[in-house]
Order: structure tokens, then C-alpha cells, then sequence
């Protein structure tokens, strides 16, 4: 294409160039020069709408260009001056304004999915919603059609995969094009899966050619940006700013005088991040709240897991998000979801009896299975024999194919559209689910997930750990105890430790738990740490770092008096520290060899005994061995010149129990300081994360037991237990328990002339 100087080209040579859609002036190497008149243009083949600015402000220069001045050598110095700033001015005008919208290309296709929010998702997304609706769908859509443009509380659980996140973005994008809604706020299960969903919905701004077509008034000033967001701040439209805002966190559209989409914008924040008094200043100086929130998937897999984490969202939920419309308003929300697990939030939320106003609906992916199960289990081993051998199914398939009209019989699916290309029908979809993971499928695509198979014994449950209160204060001693007991459970980044008051009958009262260092928050987990014992010691290794942390935690624990209510002050009288950890055993014997309280803590270990195992009453004592009930200390032996405790964990685990499910004022009941069942919530998952099993084996049959697979922490379970066996060890004796408990060896009756004849 041949280099064109503007400067040396007329006006009416300019205009025809102007006239012709077919070329557009491109910069050299997409530079902006300062003096268009000395700068070089090449014409290319585009028709960018976009570069007319360009071309117009080519023409200005022309015109000025050739036009004379005839009081050019009279003007002053200042003159010139404030002639080349208004020059620049206009120039730099001219670069920021993006001109002329271009038309709407369908104003009837517009107009006609303004209200019909189906008809918006089939004429602006084929791409996306390719196969025929479901009724389940066409009953979401109606739902988010109806919270849009009138109002109301919706919570759709749907199966996974059945396009509720695609769903959802496209309401977002209808409420802010049509301006149904003026503030829409996102809100996801974690910041970083809110921000996924505002970078789609972006990049349908930029790329969607449907949307691009009839929404210019949206999607031009857009493109006009090309990805810059700093071009933001000065893009203008007529000469007067845009005010689009294009980052990370946040979407306004461009303000743009007579369209429904001007100044709408869009926020994202995850449902555990700051919500509370988000609002937004109109370009009028009007201050507007949200108004539509819509929350999707607003658990994790780990959430799902903890009731302190299910009770917190919900609680973020009815408050924060619900109260972001401000006084006197309702906001709109639609909260699309899948239940993880029973009792999380999804399953909270949708139950109409706790949460009405949600007007839950849970979708399923088949509502009823097919009745000839004979023919589905010979599909099953097809299935799985071949896909042991060869990775494929193709066999079973053919038999499906050929028995279909049998194994379809009683079956009823939610979307029979859906199923992939290796299979034939929607049926056989479901099956090969269920037949894959059938945990996961009543989970993910039935929402109604199976309950936990944790035997039949019973366990212990939350609701009753939190509840289980004695109205004491925190570290505080009922008048009836005589025995203050301590555990301290150690860890790489934290020492956890449970410290216990005791009656002589073992009626217990926890008086206190925590974490050093301190965490200074009600819910935190191992994984998720700060302070840790690294930070507090960064100069120190591992061994020197768990050294100091149980410095600190014992000189602060055992070397202060608890006061009992009738004014009695009581010390701890023993303190056991965890000595199972490989990494923390010789460290732990350093320091209860070494420390000022070398007379009160002894390292412990729990050991296993299992219903093959031999029972620890069983085990021959050695000469110096201490035994008592479930526990021994054996004869210090080896180089760690120190004696330890052994105690048989599955015992003591399900003594603790019991003594938890005791009713109160029963004697060996164990219960929780405070009068606020929620302030115990953490303590409650750690009492919980383990669950018992009734086993039999050898002729005996004992509790075992094991980690619950959701569980993380187990903590001050751990270090409740350990208080149980150093009051043990203090003289506590459950009533009707001393049959249980090793018996003293007699000692046979020695005669004086015996004792006479041994002293020669």
C-alpha cells in the first residue's frame, strides 16, 4: 500500500477517502504521533469503524493546513503557545473519542428477548446452549426470568453438568444489557471462582459477535479499549467520558446517553470475603446499592465437610448478602447449587422448612430408575470387563442397543438430551454414572447425597458436643474438683493443647483448649496456620522451634494457679505431651528431661489395641513397671533417661465418649465451659472427626477407631482423651470400675523368724 502525507493531500481528497467503507488510516507501527501532519499513513484493507476519528481529525489537518493565516506573524509568543495546547488538546480529543455507534443489526430480535430471557439465551448463545431444553431448565429459566425482572429468592440444586454456571452468566449478561438490574453483584464459593466468573462474562463482551451485533451501545466502547484498561479513564463518546471501568474485580459498562445498559455495574467477591456496604455513585452523583446477587455454587468440597464453615456461609447468606440491598429494599437472588454432603449448605438452604424465602428446587438427573434390573447388571459386567481389558464399553452398548426397549422400562430422566457420543440415550447415561461412582452420583446428579456409613454404633454428633455445657466461665473450676489435668498435642506448626478439671468419680469439666501460637480467630484449621511455630522462631530448626513453642506454652499453662469458685487455687498436677510424632519424639524428651517442670509432664504414647491385639491389662509387668487402668509406665530403659506413659487409645477413646454422652449431673459426666453452643463449634468438629467401629476378633470385641474421610483436624479430640488418662493417673476412678483395673500382686505373709533369718 503506498505512504500517504495528509499534509500534502486536500481536503476533497480526504473526504473521498472518507466516503470509501472499504479503507480505513492505520498508524505506522501503531504509534500515536504528536504532528499528524508529519507523520506517514499507509491505507489498509479493514473496515474498522474505530480509525474514522483517525480519518476526521487527517481532514482538520488538511483544512488547517491549507488553509493561510493571515495573522500568523503577528501572533505573540503566548498566542502560539495556547494555539499548539488547544492543537494538542483537540488532538488528543480526537484520539480518545470513539466516534459514531454503529446500528443495531436485529432491533426485532432486541426487543424480543427484553423480557423472554429463554429467547435471550437461544438468539445470543447458540454456541453455548446447543442441545434441546429440558423441563428442569425451562423451569430454572422461568425462575431467573422472574427473579430478574420482579424479584424474589431462588435456589436451584441442579446435577452437575447440566449448565447451571452457563445459565447464570447469561442472566448476569441479560440483567446488565437491557438494564433490568443496575447493580448486579457475583458471588462464588471462593474469591478466585468469582473471578472466573466475571472473566467469562468479559470475554463474551469482547467476543460474542451476537451480542456484539445488537448491544453496540455495550460492546463498542469496549472493543474500543483493545484489552488497554487503562485507556478507561479518558475513552470518550461525543466528547464527554464513558466512565467504563474494566478491572479485575469489577465491570461498569459505558455511560452512553439513552441506553438501557448505561452505567450498570457488575462486582464479584467470594461468600467468606468482604460483602457488607458495597455500593456505587452514579454518574448523577446518585449512590446505588445491589440489587440482583447472584450466588453460585457457594460451597467447596471442604466446606461441605465442616459445620463451622456450612453455619458460617449460611449465616453470610441471610446477613451480609441478603442485607446488601440496604434498609427497606429486597434484593433479587438466585443461588444455583449442588449438595455435597447431608446437612451442608445446599441441602440447608433448600429445605423450604429452615429456608422458605429461598423457595429451594432440587433437580435430578433420573427420577426414576429402570425396573428390570436383571438386564442392567448383565450391562454392568459387560461393561466392566471390557473396560478392564480395552478402555471401551462398545459391547455393552451393542447390548443395550438391542435390549433397550426392556432396560428403558420404568426410567425417567430429567434432561434426555443428554448423554455423549459412545452412548445411545440419556437412560444409559445415567447408568454408566451410577455405575462409575454411585457415592458421587447421588451427590452430584441426584442432589440427594447417601448418609455416611459409619457402623451401627452410635456416634458422637455436634449438636450434642456444643451443647453439652455447664455455664462455668472459661478457666474457671467448678468447687467440687480436685484434679487439673493438661494435654499437649504437638504438630509441625502448632501445639494444640486441652486442659481438663477433675472430680475423684472422673466427673470431668473441659476448662479450657486453644493453639500456641495463639491464632486469635474462632474457626482455623492446621492447613491454614498463622502465626506458626516457623514464624515465631524463624532462626531455628525444626527441633529448636517445637523446644521453644513448648517452653512458652508450659511456663504460661503450669506455672499459673486456677482458681476454683469457692476461691481454692488449684495447679496443674499432670501435663502428658504427645511423643508419637517421629520427627517431635527426641525433642519431647529433651525437653521434659530438661525443663523446670520435669515433675508434672511425661511424654506419652498411644498405642493401637485393636480386637486382635492383646489387651494392655494382659502385658507382663517388669520389676518397676507402673500399670493402671488402660496404661502403664514401663521401667525407664535406653539413652532418653526418662520415664514415658503408654495408654491404649481405642480404650480411652471410647471412655471419653461415653463420658461426653453422660446426662449431666450424672457422675463421670465430662462437659464444655460457656453458655454459647456456638463458641465450641471448632472443638465440636475435632470431638467428631473420628468415628467408632465395633469389631471383633480373638474373642474379644473392642471399639475401633478411624478417621472420618472428610476430616481434617482431630486435634483436641486427641488432647481430651490424653487429659482422661493423666486424671487416671492422678487417682480419678470411674464408679464401678475398680473391678476393671489391674489387680496388686500379694505379697506372701513372712513369719519374724523368717524376716530375722533374712536380714542375716
Amino acid at each position: 500500500m503506498p505512504n500517504l502525507n495528509p499534509a500534502r493531500m486536500s481536503a476533497p481528497e480526504v473526504a473521498r477517502l472518507l466516503n470509501s467503507t472499504r479503507f480505513g488510516f492505520v498508524l505506522p507501527q501503531n504509534r500515536v504521533y504528536r504532528d499528524f501532519s508529519r507523520a506517514g499513513f499507509r491505507i489498509a484493507a479493514a473496515d474498522d469503524p474505530r480509525s474514522i476519528h483517525l480519518v476526521r481529525y487527517i481532514a482538520y489537518l488538511v483544512d488547517r493546513h491549507n488553509a493561510p493565516d493571515p495573522e500568523s506573524g503577528a501572533r505573540s509568543y503566548e498566542e502560539r503557545r495556547e494555539a499548539e495546547r488547544q492543537r494538542q488538546a483537540e488532538q488528543s480529543a480526537a484520539g480518545r473519542d470513539i466516534g459514531e455507534l454503529p446500528e443495531v443489526e436485529d432491533p426485532e430480535r432486541k426487543e424480543k428477548c427484553r423480557t423472554d430471557f429463554r429467547a435471550f439465551c437461544e438468539c445470543y448463545f447458540p454456541e453455548v446452549f446447543t442441545l434441546e431444553w429440558s423441563e428442569d431448565h425451562l423451569k430454572v429459566i422461568k425462575k431467573i426470568e422472574t427473579a430478574v425482572l420482579k424479584g424474589g429468592l431462588f435456589a436451584l440444586a441442579m446435577s452437575r453438568g447440566s449448565g447451571k454456571s452457563s445459565l447464570t452468566e447469561a442472566a448476569c449478561l441479560w440483567a446488565m444489557l437491557y438494564g433490568h438490574r443496575p447493580f448486579v453483584v457475583l458471588i462464588g464459593a471462593t474469591e478466585g471462582a468469582a473471578l472466573e466468573m466475571l472473566d467469562s462474562i468479559k470475554t463474551e463482551l469482547e467476543v460474542n459477535e451476537h451480542i456484539a451485533a445488537d448491544f453496540p451501545e455495550a460492546t463498542f466502547p469496549i472493543a474500543a479499549l483493545d484489552g488497554i484498561a487503562n485507556r478507561c479513564a479518558g475513552q470518550l463518546y461525543h466528547g464527554v467520558r464513558t466512565r467504563i471501568t474494566w478491572t479485575a474485580d469489577e465491570i461498569v459498562l459505558p455511560t452512553i446517553e439513552g441506553a438501557a445498559s448505561s452505567g450498570v455495574a457488575v462486582r464479584v467477591a467470594g461468600i467468606t470475603g468482604r460483602i457488607r456496604g458495597m455500593k456505587f455513585k452514579k454518574p448523577d452523583g446518585r449512590t446505588i446499592r445491589p440489587s440482583l446477587v447472584i450466588v453460585d455454587d457457594p460451597q467447596t468440597t471442604e466446606s461441605a465437610g465442616s459445620l463451622e464453615q456450612t453455619r458460617k456461609r449460611v449465616r453470610v447468606l441471610a446477613g451480609d448478602i441478603l442485607g446488601l440491598a440496604g434498609p427497606g429494599k429486597k434484593i433479587a437472588g438466585v443461588m444455583p447449587c449442588t449438595v455435597i454432603r447431608p446437612g451442608d449448605m445446599a441441602d440447608e438452604i433448600l429445605d423450604k422448612v429452615k429456608h422458605p424465602e429461598w423457595q429451594g428446587e432440587r433437580m435430578k438427573l433420573v427420577y426414576k430408575f429402570p425396573t428390570n434390573e436383571k438386564l442392567w447388571e448383565q450391562y454392568a459386567d459387560l461393561r466392566a470387563e471390557q473396560l478392564r481389558k480395552d478402555g471401551t464399553f462398545t459391547k455393552a452398548t451393542a447390548f443395550y442397543k438391542k435390549n433397550r426397549a426392556a432396560m428403558d422400562a420404568g426410567a425417567v430422566v430429567g434432561w434426555p438430551a443428554r448423554f455423549n457420543y459412545d452412548e445411545i440415550s440419556a437412560v444409559q447415561n445415567a447408568m454408566n454414572l451410577k455405575l462409575q461412582d454411585e457415592v458421587a452420583f447421588w451427590s452430584e446428579y441426584q442432589n440427594e447425597p447417601l448418609p455416611e456409613d459409619l457402623g451401627t454404633e452410635e456416634q458422637l454428633t455436634v449438636d450434642a458436643v456444643i451443647h453439652k455445657l455447664n455455664g462455668h466461665a472459661r478457666q474457671a473450676l467448678p468447687a467440687t474438683c480436685n484434679r487439673l489435668t493438661m494435654f499437649i498435642d504437638v504438630q509441625k506448626a502448632l501445639l494444640f493443647y486441652v486442659v481438663c478439671a477433675w472430680d475423684d468419680d472422673f466427673t470431668g469439666y473441659v476448662v479450657d483448649y486453644g493453639a500456641w501460637p495463639d491464632q486469635r480467630r474462632r474457626y482455623f484449621s492446621l492447613a491454614d496456620a498463622n502465626p506458626t511455630l516457623q514464624s515465631t522462631c524463624p532462626h531455628a530448626g525444626l527441633e529448636g522451634q517445637l523446644y521453644a513453642g513448648l517452653e512458652k506454652l508450659t511456663d504460661a499453662m503450669l506455672g499459673r494457679e486456677w482458681l476454683r469458685r469457692d476461691g481454692t487455687p488449684l495447679k496443674i498436677e499432670r501435663c502428658l505431651i504427645d511423643a508419637n510424632w517421629g520427627d517431635s519424639t527426641e525433642v519431647v524428651y529433651q525437653f521434659c528431661r530438661q525443663t523446670k517442670w520435669a515433675n508434672i509432664v511425661l511424654p506419652s504414647h498411644g498405642r493401637y489395641v485393636g480386637a486382635s491385639s492383646k489387651p494392655m491389662n494382659e502385658y507382663k509387668k517388669v520389676a518397676g513397671d507402673r500399670v493402671g487402668f488402660n496404661w502403664r509406665i514401663p521401667t525407664v530403659v535406653g539413652r532418653r533417661a526418662i520415664r514415658h506413659v503408654v495408654f491404649d487409645t481405642n480404650f480411652w477413646k471410647s471412655f471419653v465418649q461415653k463420658r461426653l454422652q453422660t446426662a449431666m449431673g450424672d457422675r463421670g459426666c465430662l462437659s464444655l465451659w460457656g453458655r454459647e453452643p456456638e463458641r465450641h463449634l471448632l472443638y465440636a468438629e475435632h470431638m467428631t472427626a473420628e468415628y467408632k467401629v465395633r469389631t471383633e476378633g480373638r474373642g474379644r470385641v473392642v471399639d475401633e477407631w478411624k478417621m472420618r474421610p472428610e476430616a481434617r483436624d482431630n486435634h483436641w479430640w486427641d488432647g481430651t482423651v490424653g487429659c482422661a488418662v493423666a486424671a487416671s493417673m492422678c487417682g480419678c476412678v470411674l464408679p464401678g470400675t475398680d473391678n476393671l483395673r489391674p489387680k496388686k500382686e500379694a505379697k506372701p505373709r513372712l513369719k519374724l523368724s523368717e524376716i530375722r533369718k533374712n536380714k542375716r
